[in-house]
């Protein structure tokens, strides 16, 4: 077989001027951002346990436990993650969401207390002015928050990130003073944010750029965090572009989940930096991890969901069939997992299935029984064909089974 520079000229590689020049780490937001959207259904506890666990698997670095401020129900959840991060060991560090406010914090601190494990404070609050003029909120009152969270956390030894909600429309001016307050105070991470979607790439770009400057400046050993949404559709994007730009840990959720239309789809950003080579992560979990929070959250998977979908390595189309097939008659599963996709689905414990539909031609027939252990002879391969035609969607396979017991009883049976 040919070498694989032989037969894929990859332009991303070709096009690719800019890579990070840091290491690059994700930060799992589905089960505190992610459950916010308006139509996810928060999950059991035993649901939660199966994510911490996919989430440490697929190396993720760190995960929001949730919001201990917001009551009972989320304060238990989040000590028994966090109990089960302690009790297992996990590589995943905890982390928990909190306003710049003491009583949101203080839950946080009783929580790692008792269970005997730093959690990071995600303390946060609104930076922009139109924000600040809606609140009603003067640059002092904002400053003076920030000052008494950030102490407060790092007075009871836990790590803080501190996060300016709606960063994307701030002044520099303002985001000085409260970077600089919060640095100040021990702040070992602040967070840039696009809480509404708002962000181009371009705009990514300049704003993360001026932002690690900035930290560089008072104190180059903190971090810079990108937390995106996609009201715009723009989410995966900027998060790889924030990378570039400088900062070190990117947010996300599984399937996308979130306020609104949601956050950055972190599986996605685990495909596509996988693929960059940014990464070299075992991606086998990938599917299991979004199948597991669509079950807890009752949002379920849309079928061309990329990866995890279930039309991602599904085709019925002939001209796609037939090069697949043809790959597959080589005996090369590399060659058929990317004659006609640009994801190896190998990748995700995963191969190509052919389908029988309007579109296909004989050697989707073919190829189909002979994966189910039938003999392809002609005529049945013409009736099964000639059902396909006449229909408007993919026959499924009871429903080619039928024909081919109708056909042959006796090759049904084998």
């Amino acid at each position: 077989m040919p070498e694989e520079r032989d037969l894929i000229y990859d332009w991303n590689v070709v096009g690719q001027s800019e890579r990070p020049d840091h290491p690059v780490t994700l930060h799992d937001e589905t089960l505190r951002d992610g459950i916010q959207g308006p139509s996810v259904r928060d999950p059991e506890i035993d649901i939660k346990l199966r994510f911490l666990h996919l989430a440490d698997a697929l190396g993720i670095g760190s995960i929001d436990l949730g919001l201990p401020g917001a009551g009972p129900r989320m304060v238990a959840h989040v000590e028994r993650l966090a109990q089960e991060i302690r009790d297992r060991r996990l590589r995943i560090k905890p982390l928990c969401a909190a306003r710049t406010l003491e009583v949101d914090i203080r839950p946080v601190v009783e929580i790692s207390q008792r269970v005997g494990i730093p959690i990071e404070v995600a303390a946060f609050i609104g930076s922009s002015p139109i924000r600040q003029y809606a609140e009603g909120w003067t640059l002092d009152q904002m400053v003076e928050n920030t000052r008494t969270a950030v102490r407060f956390a790092r007075q009871q030894q836990l790590p803080v990130l501190y996060v300016t909600e709606d960063t994307t429309r701030a002044n520099p001016k303002t985001l000085r003073r409260l970077y600089g307050t919060a640095i100040e105070e021990g702040a070992a991470r602040i967070c840039v944010c696009d809480t509404v979607g708002h962000s181009t790439p371009d705009g990514v770009r300049a704003l993360v750029t001026h932002v690690r400057r900035l930290v560089d400046e008072l104190n180059p050993k903190v971090g810079v965090d990108w937390h995106g949404h996609s009201d715009r559709g723009l989410g995966l994007v900027n998060a790889m572009v924030a990378a570039v730009a400088g900062a070190d840990r990117l947010h996300g959720c599984a399937l996308g989940l979130g306020e609104r239309v949601g956050n950055t789809q972190i599986d996605l950003l685990l495909v596509n930096l996988r693929l960059l080579g940014w990464i070299d992560t075992d991606l086998s979990h990938l599917r299991e991890f979004g199948e597991v929070i669509a079950e807890g959250t009752g949002m379920p998977i849309p079928p061309n969901y990329p990866v995890l979908g279930a039309d991602a390595f599904r085709t019925a189309t002939g001209v796609h069939a037939a090069a697949v097939i043809k790959a597959k008659r080589k005996g090369d599963d590399w060659l058929a997992n990317r004659v006609y996709s640009g994801v190896p689905a190998e990748l995700f414990g995963c191969q190509q299935v052919i389908e029988i539909g309007p579109m296909s031609g004989e050697s989707n027939v073919i190829f189909w029984l002979e994966q189910h252990g039938i003999a392809p002879q002609p005529a049945l391969v013409t009736s099964i064909f000639e059902e396909a035609k006449r229909g408007n969607r993919l026959l499924t396979e009871p429903e080619i089974l039928d024909i081919v017991r109708a056909y042959a009883p006796k090759t049904a049976s084998a």
